[in-house]
């Protein structure tokens, strides 16, 4: 058996370097009204991905002819370790309130911005008059419509007023000597915090497929946005594309949305109906007509909706 002396001998290493993503190294992405996501530095890119798989399937893989193909395959069928070869650090600037989500993602490695240490950041996220959203109803946790913009010049008003007082609280009790730790705690969840943040793509990739989801909210969904087409697009294209077309632009089945598309497709709505009932999908109300659908049904029918199939409840 070769030892690993037999396997590097006379192979020179070299550092990956993407050009793509060195032209656009240090510079800061704007992201919402005053933050920006910057790369600070990068390891690894898609031929990293493809060294490491061939590592780990040795000959297994030799069938595969294209770096494309295999990449592809490893995120078709989820077999995604070799992406923790590929790593990024970028530094971001960011609303606090939007950093508390941010910060959930317990896979990265994280240093941030102190205000004990250094005074706050001077600047806020401020909210446009047509950028107010609506409590959402059926997601107690999300965004509805859009407020009226007549409403929603009384709120940025206030809120500029509300950010000028606290900014001018905050300046009085540092002049007058109070320690920055205390002095802070009375600024708004707006004031924006930065951090370097540095995680490997396969949990990058995690963190891009729920923060860019639709049902995010908006603001993070922005900087996931950004993250993902203007960055992670040029590291590594290959991956990239594949993260498009097996996460952003699918969908998965389960085993009731595949019961019920095989029933709908036999032209069977009655069945498909009844099958839905009876795995608790969808009730009926006392009149024995209407039906009330759970929440996995709503996203169901949405997703019949998507490739042109009528919904059963309809």
């Amino acid at each position: 058996m070769a030892d690993s002396g037999d396997i590097c001998r006379g192979e020179q290493l070299r550092r990956e370097s993407v050009a793509a993503l060195d032209e656009v190294l240090g510079q800061p992405f704007g992201v919402l009204d005053g933050g920006f996501v910057r790369v600070v530095d990068y390891m690894g890119s898609d031929a990293a991905i493809v060294q490491a798989a061939r590592v780990s399937y040795g000959k297994g893989t030799k069938q595969v002819s294209q770096d494309r193909g295999l990449i592809r395959y490893l995120l078709r069928h989820r077999h995604t370790t070799p992406f923790e070869m590929c790593e990024i650090k970028l530094h971001v600037r960011v609303p606090m309130d939007v950093w508390r989500q941010w910060i959930r993602h317990r896979t990265a490695n994280v240093n941030e911005y102190s205000t004990r240490y250094s005074l706050a950041i001077e600047e806020a996220h401020c909210t446009a008059a047509d950028a107010w959203r609506s409590q959402g109803e059926s997601n107690r946790q999300g965004s509805g419509a859009a407020l009226p913009e007549s409403v929603g010049a009384g709120l940025s008003a206030a809120e500029a007023e509300l950010h000028r007082q606290s900014r001018a609280i905050y300046d009085a009790r540092i002049a007058q000597g109070v320690a920055r730790e205390q002095a802070r705690k009375d600024l708004p969840l707006s004031t924006y915090t930065e951090a370097y943040w540095k995680i490997d793509l396969h949990n990058l990739l995690h963190f891009l497929a729920l923060r860019m989801e639709e049902h995010a909210q908006y603001e993070i969904r922005a900087y996931a946005t950004t993250i993902g087409r203007e960055i992670v697009s040029r590291w590594v294209p290959l991956a990239w594309e594949a993260f498009e077309d097996y996460h952003l632009e699918a969908t998965s089945l389960s085993r009731d949305a595949l019961a019920l598309l095989r029933l709908l497709n036999e032209n069977k709505p009655a069945e498909a109906r009844e099958y839905a009932s009876s795995r608790g999908l969808a009730t009926r109300d006392k009149d024995g007509k209407t039906w009330r659908l759970s929440r996995e049904a709503r996203e169901l029918e949405a997703l019949l909706a998507t490739i042109n199939i009528a919904s059963p409840w309809s």
